[in-house]
């Protein structure tokens, strides 16, 4: 058995073809532009090719990619600050923080000075309890991206047992509430989890989410299971692939997977926020 591609590529161009409509609708509509503000921090080189992608796709589909730059001594509350400025502008509509920042810097701080409004990248933790209890607000990218892959694919969830490798606060944990939501049984391990192997093996559906090249054995992988894998790290993601593409049914290829998915999604609820932002304005505005 050879598994099949879960293709985020050719899924994310069908979601940003919808998402360039609904731009194009909206700036008949109203008569302007959604603005995307990016905030990045510091000199990594992922961090601005990642930032310099999100602009190019965000030009693609109609919409403005605001770059904001800060230095890498940049504190804090300078950062809070400037992320207050831009949740308090009334011409931005979704902001997106570039993580990691410099370690000096209070991550989930920065991240809370995101008006819940424009967390297009759902990473505050009001998106995640609105998600969590399914009272809508915006899901985190990357997780939000998977369960649109898995949709597109008809990848069947309702009594299935996910297990999520991973348990970061904008990957892992709300990955789990997702499948949660759609009736999965969810299993949550991590890179210390004694017995990962067995824990794997009884995985239905698999998101690697852990961060550790290759962490995830192919002979682990249950056969016929579905794996999502949203590791990345020069190319090679968090299982071994080649392995467990000859046992899974379904797998994302690394790079080409999970990416291409966060993207689309960022950009598909940008949209939304710039709609909920213009039903949101009083009348005359």
């Amino acid at each position: 058995m050879t598994a099949q591609i879960l293709d985020g590529r050719a899924v994310s161009a069908t979601i940003l073809d919808r998402v360039q409509q609904e731009v194009a609708e909206f700036v008949a509509a109203h008569g302007r532009v959604p603005v995307l503000a990016a905030v990045l921090v510091g000199d990594d080189p992922a961090s601005h090719t990642y930032v310099r992608m999100k602009a190019n796709r965000s030009a693609k589909v109609g919409m403005r990619s605001r770059r904001i730059e800060l230095g890498a001594d940049t504190t804090t509350d300078a950062l809070v600050s400037r992320i207050r400025e831009l949740s308090e502008d009334p011409a931005v509509d979704g902001i997106l923080l570039q993580h990691p920042v410099p370690e000096h810097i209070d991550e989930r701080a920065a991240f809370e000075a995101i008006d819940a409004a424009k967390d297009v990248d759902g990473v505050t933790r009001t998106s995640f309890a609105m998600m969590a209890f399914d009272e809508g607000g915006f899901h985190s990218a990357t997780p939000g991206g998977i369960m649109a892959l898995l949709d597109a694919y008809e990848v069947p969830l309702a009594g299935k047992h996910a297990v999520v490798v991973g348990r970061s606060p904008i990957l892992g944990k709300p990955v789990g509430m997702l499948l949660l939501a759609r009736d999965a049984t969810v299993t949550y391990c991590h890179s210390r989890t004694t017995g990962l192997a067995d824990y794997v093996a009884e995985a239905d559906v698999l998101v690697a989410a852990v961060g550790r090249p290759e962490l995830i054995k192919g002979e682990w992988i249950k056969p016929g299971a579905v794996v999502v894998d949203a590791g990345y790290a020069d190319n090679t993601g968090d299982v071994e692939y080649a392995a467990a593409a000859r046992r899974a049914s379904f797998i994302t290829p690394v790079p080409g997977g999970v990416g291409p998915m966060t993207i689309a999604t960022l950009l598909a609820q940008t949209i939304r926020a710039a709609r909920d932002h213009e039903a949101g304005r009083p009348d005359g505005e």
